[in-house]
């Protein structure tokens, strides 16, 4: 893998009392924000390989719209070790996943914003926010280790 977009889910409805967060749905600012990250995706010719998405509802929303605004997106794959991941849980799913060059994951924070610091910066405890719907792209140089990736475009709606 030599690029890595990470996308957090866009803004989400808050759980009911005793709902499930997982079923949390995106509000429609949410879709708004969803469709506009894949705009600029398709703007900035980022396109993926492949797609780890988190299975929860607001996560394959903010997926599923903003791959449609990419020709021929690949279809998301879903795991299960994205919701509530750690950002060494996710470098383990991501080297899963070094076959392909480019790899959008949408996942949730604090996870993804602790992966942005530790790539680039080697250190997961320096994040700096990543509001919903934000994209990282960030190009890896060599491994996929703490502090071997470069932050080439940060964008949030």
């Amino acid at each position: 893998m030599h690029e890595l977009i990470l996308l957090r889910h866009a803004e989400a409805q808050p759980a009911p009392a005793g709902g499930n967060d997982h079923n949390r749905r995106l509000s429609g600012r949410g879709e708004q924000e969803a469709r506009a990250a894949g705009q600029w995706l398709a703007s900035h010719g980022v396109m993926p390989d492949r797609v780890l998405c988190s299975p929860s509802e607001r996560t394959r929303s903010t997926a599923s719209l903003a791959l449609a605004a990419l020709p021929q997106a690949p279809a998301p794959q879903y795991a299960e070790d994205i919701y509530e991941a750690t950002p060494g849980e996710l470098l383990a799913l991501l080297d899963q996943h070094g076959d392909v060059g480019t790899v959008l994951l949408v996942g949730h924070n604090p996870g993804i914003e602790r992966l942005v610091a530790l790539l680039v910066e080697g250190r997961s405890d320096e994040f700096r926010g990543m509001p919903p719907a934000g994209l990282a792209v960030l190009h890896l140089d060599g491994a996929l280790e703490p502090g071997n990736a470069r932050l080439d475009a940060f964008w949030s709606p």
